[in-house]
């Protein structure tokens, strides 16, 4: 297949997840090298430049440890310049390891070319566009809120834990997702009438 053009610098944890998306994208890949990120103040200094010219895309992994490196970015770097995409719980062992991980949990190596194709699309990448693009204003663009999850029953009562769970696994979300994690998201997965269409399904 053709590769995918992605402006932002694309962030995966390891080198086989950087080799996995060197197959299907055209762009600059970085590793954070696991945990190493939270010490290598050079890494993270680039990280921030390149987040403010052109945009980061972050994929981790779907178990703890990928959600602790997702987590640290995030507040390390402004909110209008980094996109998310998310990996879906697909339990399994990567060809290249003898056992399945501690979790049970493939990474992004593991997942096929359909399925990182439709995380990297959900996550809203640029294909063609500039950074300018990427981080331009959105006011126009109607926000749902958290006001919106507590109308749909999302937030705020007995069973929105239970709701939230349902959608997280509607859209191929991993399960780990916290409320305000999963608004985030939906915002770059649907407008807002998009929204009402699908909770009230």
């Amino acid at each position: 297949m053709q590769k995918i053009k992605v402006n932002q610098a694309v962030i995966v944890e390891g080198r086989y997840d950087k080799i996995r998306l060197e197959s299907l994208i055209d762009g600059l890949i970085i590793t954070t090298d696991g945990f190493g990120i939270f010490k290598d103040k050079e890494k993270m200094r680039m990280l921030r430049h390149l987040a403010q010219t052109r945009g980061l895309l972050v994929i981790t992994d779907s178990d703890s440890a990928g959600f602790v490196i997702r987590n640290h970015l995030k507040a390390c770097i402004p909110p209008q310049y980094i996109k998310h995409a998310y990996i879906p719980e697909i339990f399994g062992k990567e060809r290249r390891k003898t056992e399945r991980s501690k979790e049970g949990k493939l990474g992004v190596e593991g997942m096929s070319t359909e399925v990182l194709v439709e995380c990297l699309q959900r996550a809203g990448i640029d294909c063609g566009h500039s950074a300018e693009a990427h981080t331009g204003d959105t006011d126009e663009i109607q926000k749902i809120t958290r006001a919106d999850f507590f109308r749909a029953g999302l937030s705020g009562k007995a069973n929105s834990s239970e709701k939230r769970a349902a959608l997280l696994k509607k859209l191929g979300l991993p399960s780990r997702m916290t409320a305000n994690a999963l608004l985030g998201v939906i915002n770059d997965y649907m407008t807002q009438e998009e929204f009402e269409q699908f909770t009230t399904r």
